[in-house]
């Protein structure tokens, strides 16, 4: 069956929608949890004074049923800005529709516009359905490339460890 649906850039009244769909994504991925934030945090963060983040949704019959959120990167090696994926969801329901794909289309679309050298995102190793599917797509997955990651108490120790200042 043909399904409907726009894919837009987010807007402010869409935050609840976006943070409730980021639940789920974690909830599905088993790491609701890691969920420290709140709507308002991600409200700000999108369309504050500073932005840190953008946003677009997919929307069915006037319903959210899925999102991408997205920021500015820089190849120092390609000397342009990129677009970095952090997350992609779809509703299970919704999925295999052609959202998914009309989601990194469009954002495909906006860095060619941006003349961004390149859309790049990561994925769980152990996520082989959504590996397939961007492989589909077009994307290659890097094989010797890690995540390096420092979080809160850990942070606070590098600084601490590193800190010349009298």
């Amino acid at each position: 069956m043909k399904l409907n649906f726009e894919i837009r850039q987010a807007v402010s009244d869409d935050v609840p929608h976006i943070f409730n769909l980021i639940k789920a994504l974690a909830e599905s991925e088993k790491l609701a949890h890691q969920v420290t934030g709140t709507a308002k945090e991600l409200e700000q963060h999108l369309f504050g004074d500073r932005i840190y983040a953008e946003a677009i949704v997919a929307e069915c019959n006037n319903l959210v049923v899925g999102f991408a959120l997205f920021f500015t990167n820089y190849s120092t090696f390609l000397t342009k800005p990129g677009i970095h994926l952090e997350d992609l969801f779809v509703l299970p329901e919704y999925r295999r529709r052609g959202i998914g794909k009309a989601m990194l289309s469009h954002l495909g679309k906006l860095a060619l516009a941006r003349d961004a050298g390149r859309l790049e995102w990561n994925v769980l190793d152990s996520n082989k359905s959504a590996i397939s599917f961007y492989q589909s797509m077009g994307a290659e997955i890097l094989p010797d490339w890690r995540i390096c990651r420092i979080t809160d108490t850990t942070l606070q120790a590098l600084v601490d460890r590193n800190d010349n200042t009298p």
